[in-house]
């Protein structure tokens, strides 16, 4: 039998679009570091980042210009999940639950704060 791959190798949604967003790109910053990652898987990230920046394109943005900018955005995000699809699903847990515990940590600082009042002294006191 095939062994099966693992389907939660998202991030678990911690708050907003902008809060996963960055999430992710921290992701695919520690997997780019980590040694146990093809060098060959790493060349998806920069390929895609290299033609948003290059002159080169698949359908030019002077012809249709909607259609221009949105091919650069689908080759950007098809290289971005092309490459986390592709990395070792155990290394990308072991990162995403470092990249959470962190968040956990921020959110459970929380707890030790004591529920008091606050009073204004008269201008005496002070």
């Amino acid at each position: 039998m095939a062994k099966e791959k693992p389907t939660n190798i998202m991030i678990p949604p911690q708050g907003g679009m902008l809060r996963d967003l960055v999430m992710r790109f921290k992701l695919i910053l520690r997997l780019m570091g980590d040694r146990r990652i093809n060098f060959l898987l790493k060349l998806l990230p920069i390929g895609s980042l290299a033609y948003l920046i290059s002159p080169i394109d698949l359908v030019s943005g002077i012809v249709l210009p909607v259609i221009g900018a949105l091919d650069d955005a689908a080759i950007l995000w098809l290289g971005l999940y092309l490459f986390l699809e592709l990395c070792p699903p155990a290394v990308v847990q072991e990162h995403v639950k470092r990249l959470t515990s962190n968040v956990d940590i921020v959110e459970r600082r929380g707890e030790d704060v004591v529920d008091a009042d606050a009073v204004d002294l008269p201008e005496d006191k002070k």
